[in-house]
This record gives C-alpha cells, sequence and structure tokens, in this order.
C-alpha cells in the first residue's frame, strides 16, 4: 500500500495540518527584537517558513488525499454528480 490514497496517508495530512495550526500560534516571538541576517524581524522572518511550510503540506495533501474518483469522473466526461 502506498501512502497515497492510505489511510495512513489522509492521517499525516491532518496531523501536519494541526500541528501548522499549532504553530501558527507564535506568540514565542512575540517580545523578541531580534534580526535574521541582519535585517528581517524573528517573527516576520517565522512566518515567511511558515508560509512554505504551509504550502509544502498543500502540495502534499493535494498529491495523497486528493479524492481519485472525482477524477475518475471528470476524466469520464459523464455529466451529473459523481
Amino acid at each position: 500500500m502506498t501512502l497515497q490514497s492510505s489511510p495512513n496517508g489522509r492521517r499525516l495530512i491532518w496531523f501536519l495540518v494541526a500541528a501548522l495550526f499549532v504553530l501558527h500560534q507564535d506568540f514565542w516571538w512575540w517580545d523578541n527584537r531580534k534580526l535574521v541576517l541582519g535585517f528581517m524581524p524573528i517573527g516576520l522572518f517565522y512566518h515567511a517558513c511558515f508560509s512554505v511550510a504551509a504550502g509544502l503540506v498543500w502540495a502534499l495533501a493535494s498529491r495523497v488525499a486528493w479524492p481519485e474518483e472525482i477524477e475518475a469522473w471528470a476524466a469520464s466526461g459523464e455529466g451529473g454528480a459523481p
């Protein structure tokens, strides 16, 4: 069984989404004045990295948890609901 279309793959996606939800609440950087690369506040850098991570999770979700039956229905050219 591959990760694609498996229950474990979908559980992994839900876990990653939940982790992103928790990590988005970055209260630990609110009072930190440290600059990354000498110009970017660390909170902004954190959110830039967070945005990249969210994009990667979305790409993984599209690959792993995308409903294949909808693709098959769309490719068949039949009208109506799947």
